[in-house]
């Protein structure tokens, strides 16, 4: 755990504050399983942002299963994060009932999973763009050793100009030992790496599977296992093959569907070993469609 000493230092005390002075609360904008996000003025700077505010009863039940380490809060991780393809989260703290907040650039655009939802003009001449970025933010959180643990269109924002964000940094864990060990199922049931779901020991590799999971989404709006939308079904389905991509659209480019395909290996040692690996292959694709 020493890349997380280095990282983060010596913890210092926060304190607590009254977000309402705050901040002007302007707009209920979201509503997590975990959370609820304003649209919001920051009265220091009167600049507009998100303000995410955790559920305390979840969140310290989630921490609840990381009893023994010591792994960040969401917002120690969240304003360490500086790529363009990861929202940007400016600060962090707690509230006096002792909920965490957490604020962040405010992005006005539209979820991935309404594109994938819709299959719109917007999806079609955008799909590889939108595999390139969500797989460069990927990448970015490998590199700085971070395992995600819940890619999915719900967690990804796309703006006014269309350009992607990952959004959601809850469930991450950093990429140690202590971390990959099995028995911690967290994540969307329908998004899981069979040996998560499995409760196998894992490592970067599940985002992997994830990010392949959502590559399919956008191009066929279903998920690669029919009828698995639950975590009972998927540990079902995760023993049959998946539905080959091309036959739900034989005109996908062959290499773009052989790389999806290999992302949603039951087998970690047979995926991708990077999301880079798989950002090179959309990369070619892209070039080639010129």
């Amino acid at each position: 755990m020493k890349f997380l000493r280095d990282l983060f230092g010596k913890k210092t005390e926060i304190r607590p504050i009254d977000v309402t002075r705050r901040f002007d609360l302007i707009v209920r904008v979201g509503q997590g399983s975990m959370s609820r996000v304003w649209r919001a003025r920051d009265t220091q700077t009167g600049k507009m942002v998100a303000l995410k505010i955790l559920d305390k009863d979840k969140t310290k039940k989630l921490e609840s299963r990381f009893t023994n380490l010591d792994k960040p809060s969401e917002g120690e991780i969240a304003v360490q994060l500086q790529h363009p393809r990861l929202v940007r989260t400016y600060e962090y703290g707690y509230t006096k009932e002792g909920e965490q907040w957490l604020m962040m650039e405010f992005i006005e655009g539209a979820s991935l999973s309404f594109l994938v939802e819709m299959q719109n003009e917007a999806m079609h001449a955008n799909r590889l763009k939108f595999m390139i970025e969500l797989g460069e933010g990927v990448d970015y959180l490998h590199q700085h050793r971070w395992i995600h643990r819940d890619i999915c269109p719900r967690n990804v924002l796309l703006d006014e100009d269309l350009d992607l964000k990952i959004i959601d940094f809850g469930l991450m864990v950093p990429d140690a030992p202590e971390f990959r060990k099995p028995g911690n199922r967290t994540g969307t049931a329908t998004y899981m790496a069979p040996e998560l779901i499995r409760r196998q020991p894992t490592d970067h590799r599940i985002d992997v599977f994830s990010y392949a999971v959502t590559c399919y989404e956008m191009w066929t709006k279903r998920r690669p296992w029919k009828g698995a939308d639950s975590l009972d079904a998927m540990h079902q389905a995760i023993n049959t093959p998946p539905r080959d991509v091309r036959e739900l659209v034989p005109e996908i480019d062959e290499r773009v569907a052989e790389t999806i395909m290999k992302g949603l290996e039951r087998e970690p040692r047979d995926r991708w070993p990077s999301a880079a690996k798989m950002v090179d292959e959309f990369r070619a694709a892209a070039e080639r469609s010129q």
